[in-house]
């Protein structure tokens, strides 16, 4: 079993350094062809490239052997009729009887999210150039409330085997009628969030949720009713990001009006 894993460690490997190598060629190409100048700090950009060749390479290999494989069980076990079911058969269970597969989908998708390195770099930044005005924790929580709300509802989809484009035209149609109404600093960022969201952390646990819970409901395809979950995940961010805008502008003119006014120093002699 060890012999086996050393193996499949070094195949990871070796792939991520074939998938690395193009990358490089074009920025060497770039910059000694095009640029025609010398790598600055090329001791410093060789030893980094290769711990960004070993951590991804890790990275792969843990996803392959730990995240997918937790991911695919956690879905099989929470939709077993044995646990859910109290006796009956699985043609018998109705979508409401998976409640505990929404609730786990909902942790999973928050949790992630939260950890998401992508995302805590795009609050921070959010942040710094606001001045402020958009608190990176707020929008983290944000972020990772739409991402648990889309994974519980693409769990929903998967169970009652409902199509993935009701959701979605359903969902961009909200966000558009938001976008009317939103603040306009927080439009970009909003949109933006979606896209940070499917990163390094959350669509390997997402993706293996979706395949093993696909896997496991009756009558549902994990090539057909699997994936989308991903989709959802880019979406409802952007709404609940916009929502969250919306309601801190409110709360903020609603203080205003109800605080007093400052009053201006003037300047010269008081009378």
């Amino acid at each position: 079993m060890t012999g086996a894993l050393i193996t499949d460690l070094g195949e990871t490997m070796l792939s991520t350094v074939f998938d690395v190598v193009p990358i490089a060629a074009i920025l060497l190409g770039f910059q000694l062809g095009v640029l025609r100048r010398r790598i600055p700090n090329l001791r410093r950009v060789l030893i980094g490239s290769g711990y960004v060749v070993l951590g991804l390479g890790f990275f792969l290999f843990g996803l392959e052997h730990a995240l997918f494989p937790l991911g695919k069980v956690m879905a099989q076990q929470l939709t077993d009729p044995a646990f859910i079911g109290a006796g009956r058969m699985a043609y018998a269970l109705s979508w409401t009887d998976y409640y505990w597969t929404y609730l786990f989908a909902f942790a999973i998708g928050f949790s992630t999210t939260i950890a998401e390195p992508a995302l805590i770099a795009v609050s921070i930044k959010a942040r710094e150039v606001s001045g402020g005005a958009v608190g990176a924790w707020g929008l983290r929580v944000a972020v990772a409330l739409g991402v648990a709300a889309s994974i519980a509802i693409g769990a929903l989809r998967i169970v009652t085997g409902t199509p993935l484009y009701l959701y979605m035209i359903v969902g961009y149609l909200v966000l558009v009628i938001q976008t009317f109404f939103a603040p306009r600093m927080i439009v970009a960022l909003a949109y933006d969030s979606g896209g940070v969201t499917t990163s390094t952390v959350t669509v390997p646990l997402v993706t293996a949720l979706g395949l093993g819970l696909a896997s496991s409901v009756p009558g549902r395809s994990a090539l057909l009713d699997g994936f989308g979950l991903i989709a959802l995940a880019s979406l409802f961010p952007m709404i609940t990001v916009i929502g969250y805008a919306q309601i801190s502008a409110r709360l903020a003119r609603r203080g205003g009006r109800a605080g007093p006014r400052p009053i201006a120093a003037k300047e010269g002699p008081s009378p």
